[in-house]
């Protein structure tokens, strides 16, 4: 018969049950005390665990796993960092170099690039069949959620606020709170200073949702005042 190895049990005061790992018979005492390990949460060591991800508990690490994966004065048992490829460490050397302004510029661009190509095209002096179209408005003469936004976006250029209220009211709502996202964002990347963020809940997302059905829908209405959405 093959040479039975003993295994080591499990330390005084802490008694192990079949295919369960050890856990602490008391809260305190010496065999608490002895064992940073298996500590209770409010006995464990404050150090940080080992690694970026921990759990904290009062169990030690399943037995066979390697100690760089164990922070056993802490109490920690911590995952290790996931290894990525060659382009993901390509990609992570790419944007440590890059300076914190670039994201900020090529938004800026972006739009500086739509506005002069908006202010190139005219777009309040183009066909309905133009390109582009609205295909929505094109095959059933119905106003889609987006009908205007071009035109509206070309009067704000102009500073027609009427007009551009009149192509799209909800566009010209929404352009002040999107110029200051855009400012606190890049105020915060290029110079560190934080302005005060405009946050969502859940209820105010759904709400916004809402807003924009019952205007696409109230735009296509053929009475009076809805008519004067329709474009």
């Amino acid at each position: 018969m093959p040479e039975q190895v003993a295994r080591p049990g499990p330390p005084p005061g802490f008694p192990c049950r079949p295919a369960m790992e050890c856990r602490p018979a008391m809260e305190s005492g010496p065999a608490m005390e002895s064992h940073p390990a298996l500590r209770s949460p409010t006995m464990r060591d404050p150090r940080p665990a080992v690694g970026p991800v921990s759990y904290p508990g009062p169990y030690a690490a399943p037995a066979g796993q390697p100690a760089h994966l164990t922070d056993v004065a802490a109490g920690h048992y911590a995952h290790p960092a996931p290894v990525g490829g060659r382009f993901d460490r390509w990609l992570d050397r790419w944007r440590a170099r890059i300076p914190r302004w670039t994201a900020p510029l090529a938004v800026l661009s972006c739009l500086a690039a739509a506005a002069g190509y908006v202010l190139a095209a005219d777009p309040t002096d183009g066909r309905a069949d133009a390109v582009p179209s609205c295909l929505l408005k094109y095959t059933t003469g119905l106003d889609c959620p987006g009908c205007g936004g071009t035109r509206a976006f070309f009067y704000l250029l102009h500073g027609q606020l009427g007009p551009a209220a009149r192509h799209h009211l909800l566009f010209v709502l929404a352009a002040p709170l999107l110029v200051y996202v855009y400012a606190a964002w890049a105020l915060r990347l290029t110079t560190g200073r934080q302005l005060p963020r405009v946050r969502f809940a859940p209820w105010g997302v759904s709400v916004l949702l809402g807003v924009a059905l019952v205007f696409s829908v109230a735009r296509n209405l053929p009475w009076a005042p809805f008519t004067w959405l329709y474009v």
